[in-house]
């Protein structure tokens, strides 16, 4: 676990930047792979995974500021823009992403639910590499077990400078380890004949349940109503719309097939 790996002509090369910058690759290039066996423009899904990076980048450090820890924010106005030091919300990423990326299809005149359903493998594997940078950088990291299991952060990353050296649950990686289940699944699921918009909606909601669940055990986020934290309530209103979603496209193909 290390925050800095190494320095580069004088200036730090932080291991959450990098591991950020990996994952959005493997992301891509997972991507790039199923654009290809299903015939796609590999040049314009590139154009538009780029623009969805930006999107989202911008996205994940606006709701982090505003939903998670407004209040350091609002006293460090100028940290809003160290990104390095991380900060960054998958779901604000996830929000920022689809929308700049609704705008780019728009243009191109591309279905939305094919196109998304396309993606939906590689931003869940980004996103659990993503999560190897949360837990080198000693953030979103866990509450303290009460026990000798868990993870005991180093001094200089912000898990140690909350709790000091309890064993904290280790909520990043086990959301990591989640997202790679998840992976599993969709790429099970891609071999099936199914409604478009299916694997996005369950790559979508199968996340957010899991992040739901995990936020329980987290100890860096400031909670709300019922004790629950901004990301409780993200996705339990996704799983919602999402589990809604899914019903209506299978209805939808059950009445078109019985008329049929």
């Amino acid at each position: 676990m290390r925050v800095i790996l190494f320095e580069f002509l004088g200036f730090p090369v932080r291991s959450y930047g990098l591991v950020v910058a990996l994952a959005i690759l493997i992301g891509i290039g997972v991507t790039l792979y199923f654009a290809k066996q299903a015939g796609k423009d590999r040049e314009q899904i590139l154009n538009l995974s780029l623009y969805s990076v930006i999107g989202g980048l911008i996205g994940a450090r606006l709701w982090e500021v505003l939903f998670f820890q407004p209040g350091y924010y609002l006293q460090n106005p100028v940290d809003i823009f160290a990104v390095w030091k991380g900060g960054m919300s998958i779901q604000g990423g996830l929000v920022g992403g689809v929308a700049t990326a609704i705008w780019y299809m728009r243009r191109l005149k591309w279905s939305f639910w094919e196109t998304a359903d396309l993606f939906a493998p590689g931003m869940i594997l980004g996103q659990a590499v993503g999560r190897v940078a949360c837990f080198l950088n000693g953030d979103a990291y866990g509450s303290p077990t009460g026990s000798s299991f868990g993870i005991v952060y180093p001094p200089g990353t912000s898990a140690y400078a909350e709790y000091g050296a309890q064993p904290l649950w280790p909520a990043e990686v086990w959301e990591g380890q989640w997202n790679l289940i998840v992976f599993a699944l969709l790429l099970i699921l891609k071999n099936r004949p199914l409604p478009q918009g299916t694997l996005f909606l369950s790559y979508v909601s199968l996340y957010s349940a899991g992040r739901f669940a995990l936020e329980f055990l987290r100890g860096d986020t400031p909670q709300y109503l019922f004790g629950w934290t901004a990301a409780q309530w993200t996705s339990l209103a996704v799983v919602i719309v999402t589990g809604i979603l899914l019903l209506v496209t299978r209805k939808g193909v059950k009445n078109h097939e019985a008329t049929a």
